[in-house]
């Protein structure tokens, strides 16, 4: 299928432009990163603890961070983010310098939370943040002396169904009244008193704890540098094998700047590289990769039908040769990405931002970056070819060849 047919687009006209706006991109970038002492790690890369929690209303953010400070050693980091289902979620990240401090930094981010915003009741269980056992112990008894629930098998039916109830859209793990309970089955007014005396509501609910030791951040960190530094390199020995090495050298060189420039926009932006983005950014390599190969190809192909054709002229056939494929492989991408980037939370919004950036950046690096080179790179070996003298003209020049040999300086007998 073809969106465009005999197109002459002379893409190569602009590639001064383009490798300028990279320089600019990479350089902007490189002083970020080296401005901000290094790049912005997630918990996957240095260590620490990371709560996901769910707020009833505005999150009192700046109520947050000195809260947290106060109980607990090191950076914390308080970001209000945005799910397309919750508008009202906090990621309150702590950095970890011990193993042994993992659970013990846990417990003090909850204990903070319960103290500070949870407004407890004396003897009664959160009910916003206690798991289906929990529940299912503190009402078991109550329930069956109200008459409630006699059944063990309803009961647990009874606790799994407010526990299904809490944790589904739009509530998502936090309700704000009891009354919101009486439309679960089963509910009625006894139980309903029953929940009231023994639970109360914190405003907030606990989504999710991760936790990453430091010295497994470390050795992440270093195994995601060497798979992409893998990938690299191997993608170099395929090209240079399947065509010649200065193409193998341009797609790199391509990857390299692809990857760069979208690091450096991560930087800028203050965004975190965790285990996600290195997904992302092998990737964008793989991507990258095989666009420059398809030009790169066609390029080859048409050096042997078009042999005297210049070959600047040559590579910009062999990309509108292309660029309906370009066009419907990379348009389609990115539509998804796009979608990915604006509505798939925050879990993946990092993910979604490198996989943007790098399709945008890798489309027109294979073929204002990638290709540029291999023109260069072949003009400047013809200039180097035009401008070495033949053999034939170094042997004439040379001052060997003009010094009289030693049978013309000396007359032959004959000649005496």
């Amino acid at each position: 299928m073809e969106i465009f047919k005999n197109t002459n687009f002379d893409f190569l006209r602009y590639k001064w432009p383009f490798i300028g706006a990279s320089l600019v991109l990479s350089v902007l970038g490189l002083g970020s990163i080296a401005l901000h002492g290094g790049l912005k790690y997630g918990i996957d890369f240095k260590g620490g603890a990371i709560m996901t929690v769910k707020w009833a209303g505005a999150p009192p953010i700046e109520q947050i961070r000195p809260a947290m400070g106060k109980k607990i050693r090191g950076e914390v980091v308080v970001q209000n983010v945005t799910d397309i289902n919750d508008k009202d979620l906090v990621l309150i990240s702590t950095e970890l310098q011990e193993e042994r401090l993992l659970n013990q930094n846990r417990k003090a981010m909850q204990d903070v939370l319960d103290s500070t915003f949870g407004q407890p009741v004396a003897g009664k269980l959160d009910f916003n943040n206690a798991s289906q056992q929990m529940l299912l112990d503190r009402l078991r008894d109550p329930l069956q002396a109200a008459g409630a629930q006699s059944n063990e098998d309803q009961l647990r039916k009874l606790v799994a169904d407010l526990e299904t109830f809490r944790n589904t859209p739009p509530r998502s793990g936090l309700i704000t009244s009891f009354d919101q309970l009486s439309g679960v089955p089963g509910v009625n007014a006894a139980i309903l008193n029953a929940l009231k005396q023994q639970c109360y509501l914190a405003p907030y609910n606990v989504r999710s704890v991760d936790m990453v030791g430091p010295k497994v951040g470390a050795e992440l960190r270093s195994k995601a540098i060497a798979a992409t530094l893998y990938a690299l390199a191997g993608m170099l020995v395929y090209i240079a094998f399947r065509f010649e090495w200065i193409y193998g050298v341009a797609a790199v060189i391509a990857c390299f700047h692809d990857t760069i420039i979208t690091i450096g926009l991560f930087s800028l932006f203050g965004k975190e590289i965790d285990l996600t983005v290195i997904a992302a950014l092998l990737t964008l390599v793989g991507y990258s990769m095989n666009d420059t190969i398809v030009i790169f190809d066609r390029i080859r192909e048409n050096l042997k039908i078009l042999r005297r054709e210049p070959l600047e002229s040559l590579i910009n056939k062999s990309v509108n040769q292309t660029l309906s494929r370009t066009i419907m492989t990379s348009g389609l991408t990115f539509l998804t990405v796009i979608a990915l980037f604006l509505f798939g939370g925050p879990v993946l919004h990092n993910f979604s931002f490198a996989l943007v950036v790098g399709i945008i950046i890798g489309t027109y690096s294979s073929v204002f970056v990638a290709s540029p080179i291999v023109l260069f790179w072949h003009n400047f070996t013809e200039n180097r070819r035009r401008n070495s003298p033949s053999p034939a003209v170094a042997a004439a020049k040379s001052p060997v060849s003009q010094k009289p040999s030693q049978s013309a300086q000396k007359p032959s007998k004959a000649a005496k």
